[in-house]
């Protein structure tokens, strides 16, 4: 299907999109499954399609040649948790309180006292998967979770919403399953990208009956870097040191990814779903590219800048294909601004269900419906961060704004503001600060007021501040993936 050009005309627009969803229903009365992938630390350019010059994704670059990609989207925060969070419940973290990963990073010395976080999903929190549930869907969980402790009482996917959860077996060390674990599971492979894909076409094959919504959290290709070694040494013998991505186990991970998604797709077909099937694809936060101001040989996410953990764009820009056969058309590019806090209300508004009514009142985000199927279209808002923590990779407690072009970051431990038009640098290298000041002063009010008015916590002044020990760490919870 070609990309249709449609008229600027509002009424126009409307009445198009009016019908097309009311095409769609009477063409398909079924409610469509949902699959919703989840990279782990996935930049900006961590697929071909998204210009990586290094990295093989045939199966991504597919799905986007089939669908919309998406050239502004955003994770909701610089690193893991809080941006599951967003995607499980259509929040801002901060009005969560779930601003870090779940172990987060204690630094008694450094220069900022971080404030308490919440270290999990709260019972009383409507996620997406209990939402979906109430609509009839079967809710299957595969992969990583990271969003509670197993201390901490019944938690887990299976406490928020999800029907059946799969992860990684015991025995497991990095990503790879113990011989023994895999002798007695009788698995093709010890990888654990596979053993999970194996495990979301198995529930696939159980949902031909019923509408589904499947939300596979990949691992990959968080560290530790561990390749699958028939694929890190095809990229062996493919690096070019001139490249800008040249580590050929990282590329491995990434090429497994895409089988895992190539797979995924193809029981799709195979079982006759597909074509009633929305799938997301998209990523947590950027990829990791420096620890403790040291450069990572990983990954890159130029033209962004930094990574993971940082304030800048590269710690918080990310793919995003979403493909659904019949609504949206083939090959299109979306540049408006999107996060992750808007698949929840885009899902509610897919399926149709509701959802609870008092809880949709608290959701943060957008429904992006009308950009499948107008995607020159806008959403005109502010996008927020709020990371009052530290982070190996990153520049200390910080909070963001974007508003159209231009995106503004307050650093909390000096009070300094960076000012950074995107549309003209979005390798953000030239602080317009001192230039805009209009524009500064008013994103600087707008960032505040939002924190206010959700009761975003704050750092403070550390007491125990010491220069020569501010980058130790001390672990008082026990370590978890980051």
């Amino acid at each position: 299907m070609s990309p249709r050009n449609w008229s600027t005309s509002p009424l126009l627009s409307v009445s198009l999109v009016i019908l097309l969803s009311f095409l769609a229903q009477a063409s398909n009365p079924e409610k469509p499954n949902i699959v919703f992938l989840l990279a782990d630390d996935l930049g900006w350019t961590g697929t071909a399609s998204f210009g990586s010059d290094f990295y093989e994704t045939p199966n991504l670059d597919q799905l986007a040649s089939e669908g919309t990609s998406f050239t502004n989207a955003y994770a909701a925060c610089t690193v893991c948790s809080p941006t599951r969070a967003s995607i499980m419940t259509g929040m801002y973290p901060a009005k969560l309180r779930l601003t870090d990963f779940i172990a987060g990073q204690n630094r008694p010395y450094a220069r900022m006292q971080i404030p308490e976080w919440t270290k999990g999903l709260k019972p009383e929190v409507t996620t997406v998967a209990e939402a979906m549930k109430s609509g009839g869907y079967r809710t299957i969980h595969i992969g990583k979770w990271h969003l509670d402790f197993p201390e901490q009482g019944p938690q887990g996917p299976l406490a928020h919403g999800f029907d059946v959860s799969h992860d990684k077996p015991e025995g497991t060390r990095g990503y790879y399953i113990s011989d023994k674990t895999a002798r007695d599971l009788k698995l093709k492979s010890n990888y654990s990208t596979d053993y999970l894909t194996d495990k979301a076409i198995e529930e696939i094959e159980q949902s031909k009956d019923a509408p589904f919504f499947m939300y596979f959290a990949y691992h990959t290709p968080h560290t530790p870097i561990q390749g699958r070694e028939d694929l890190v040494e095809y990229f062996k013998s493919k690096v070019d040191p001139e490249a800008i991505h040249n580590n050929p186990i990282y590329a491995a991970m990434v090429m497994s990814l895409d089988i895992s998604v190539g797979r995924v797709i193809e029981s799709l077909e195979k079982n006759g779903l597909r074509e009633n099937t929305l799938i997301i694809f998209t990523s947590d936060n950027g990829g990791l590219t420096q620890r403790y101001g040291k450069r990572d040989f990983f990954t890159e996410n130029t033209p962004l800048r930094r990574g993971k953990g940082s304030a800048y764009e590269g710690g918080v820009r990310v793919p995003a294909i979403v493909s659904w056969p019949g609504i949206i058309d083939e090959g299109t590019r979306c540049d408006s601004p999107i996060m992750s806090i808007d698949y929840y209300p885009t899902l509610l508004e897919a399926t149709g269900i509701e959802g609870v009514a008092s809880h949709n009142e608290d959701l943060d985000g957008r429904s992006l419906l009308k950009l499948f199927n107008e995607p020159k279209q806008k959403i005109r808002r502010k996008l927020f961060w709020h990371y009052p923590h530290y982070h190996a990779g990153g520049d200390g407690p910080y909070s963001a704004v974007r508003s159209g072009r231009w995106r503004l970051i307050e650093f909390h431990e000096t009070g300094k503001v960076e000012l950074y038009d995107l549309s003209k640098d979005i390798g953000e290298t030239y602080d317009r600060s001192d230039f805009n000041l209009k524009t500064r002063d008013q994103l600087k009010l707008a960032l505040k007021k939002w924190r206010n008015s959700i009761g975003a916590q704050m750092p403070n002044k550390n007491p125990d501040f010491d220069p020569l020990r501010e980058y130790e760490v001390v672990r008082k919870r026990p370590q978890q993936d980051t």
